[in-house]
């Protein structure tokens, strides 16, 4: 379990997550940074994978079969490359770089994800989740794709709004909680603050570049989680730089992560293997050349309750 306000650091901090590599699929490898040993979420963001840049030119680049999801929402962000996307709503949608693909589970959905057979020569990207309110945990499924997305502009600075808002832009993507998040493009020598909200907690993910968050040197595929109360962000460029600004309002409800699976309870866990290992309730994901994931046992003692640090 995760999520509480009660764990969520009331001033501003500077707190280094250093990720874990995981297989994801077939063929990638990826940076985990959430959940992490020493942090679960950040404000709604439970899950944050960084991926690339890989030279896929003979590859087959990303290959993640048909897999279930229940009580959160997807979303595909891309630096460079390509990901096809199918799901079990009869979605099929190529997504570029700087394209939003936000997938809603809703109660329940399955999806698939791709290179295309003919696709750029590097894949670099983020795949993150967001956790779904009670109220909304159990809303139908939904896939959203946003070609264009609101920027931020500043000297030396493009932010590229992902979801939420952030200085009066506002995201098309459909949220469920007060959140942000915002691809940064910086160029070296760059200088500035970037505007915040100080009752979110923020973390920010290096996807590029030299940067120092806050005065914090920051290396690509690592992230720094920043806490609250701050009215600003001091982002300074020593070359050109990348960096994905993540943040919300703390979620304050707590939360069993199980493989591909947010729940409130164990037998909810127990249930959604069930239902998928039986085909029932997450649908079918159609074209994808492969057999889905099988999921993996629950465990046979009680999953324990976790908060937001270990």
């Amino acid at each position: 379990m995760c999520g509480g306000r009660g764990f969520v650091v009331a001033e501003p901090v500077r707190e280094l997550l250093s990720p874990r590599r995981v297989a994801l699929g077939e063929s990638t490898e990826v940076r985990r940074l959430l959940p992490n040993l020493g942090r679960r979420m950040v404000g709604a963001w439970c899950f944050v994978d960084h991926y690339g840049p890989d030279d896929i030119a003979d590859e087959p680049g990303m290959q993640v079969p048909p897999h279930p999801h229940m009580g959160l929402q997807t979303v595909s962000w891309l630096r460079q490359g390509e990901v096809l996307h199918r799901d079990s709503t009869g979605s099929r949608q190529l997504i570029r770089p700087r394209e939003l693909g936000l997938m809603t589970s809703g109660r329940a959905i399955s999806h698939s994800e791709e290179s295309p057979r003919s696709h750029a020569r590097l894949l670099h990207g983020a795949q993150l989740w967001v956790a779904l309110p009670q109220a909304h945990r159990h809303t139908d499924p939904r896939f959203e794709h946003h070609a264009g997305l609101p920027t931020v502009t500043a000297p030396g600075l493009e932010a590229t709004l992902i979801l939420g808002t952030l200085d009066g832009a506002t995201s098309p993507g459909t949220a469920y909680t007060p959140i942000v998040g915002a691809d940064v493009s910086l160029t070296r020598g760059t200088d500035v603050r970037l505007p915040l909200e100080p009752d979110f907690e923020y973390a920010v993910l290096s996807m590029s570049g030299e940067v120092h968050v806050d005065g914090v040197p920051v290396l690509p595929g690592s992230m720094l989680y920043l806490g609250c109360g701050r009215p600003e962000l001091p982002l300074r460029a020593d070359s050109d730089a990348s960096v994905m600004l993540l943040g919300g309002e703390p979620f304050e409800e707590e939360l069993i992560m199980f493989w591909n699976w947010i729940g409130r309870s164990q037998e909810e866990i127990v249930q959604a293997r069930l239902d998928w290992m039986e085909g029932t309730r997450f649908g079918e994901v159609k074209g994808y050349d492969g057999a889905p994931l099988p999921a993996p046992e629950v465990p046979t003692v009680p999953l324990k309750p976790r908060g937001r640090v270990r």
